[in-house]
């Protein structure tokens, strides 16, 4: 049971550390592309942005924040619901 904990936990680390940091430059990369310059001054204005709403609990950046670990459950869910019920 411990193992298991273990992974877990690690899993949600690196879930985190994409979703806080990998995440935003992709975010903000794709932004700069599509719909042109940030209105700020550069990444490091979006970014301090965001990690401020992040310390302010705004739900939408936790959200961003956390989709790759909610998304990779959502896929466990799913395949275990697939398995189980096919």
């Amino acid at each position: 049971m411990k193992n298991i904990a273990t992974k877990e936990f690690a899993l949600f680390v690196g879930f985190l550390f994409f979703g806080l940091v990998i995440l935003p430059y992709i975010v903000y990369s794709v932004g700069n592309t599509v719909f042109g310059a940030y209105a700020g001054f550069g990444y490091g204005d979006f970014f301090g942005t965001l990690s401020a709403k992040i310390r302010n609990l705004d739900y939408v950046a936790w959200f961003l924040v956390l989709s790759p670990y909610l998304g990779w459950q959502v896929l466990r869910v799913l395949v275990f619901s697939w398995r189980r019920f096919s």
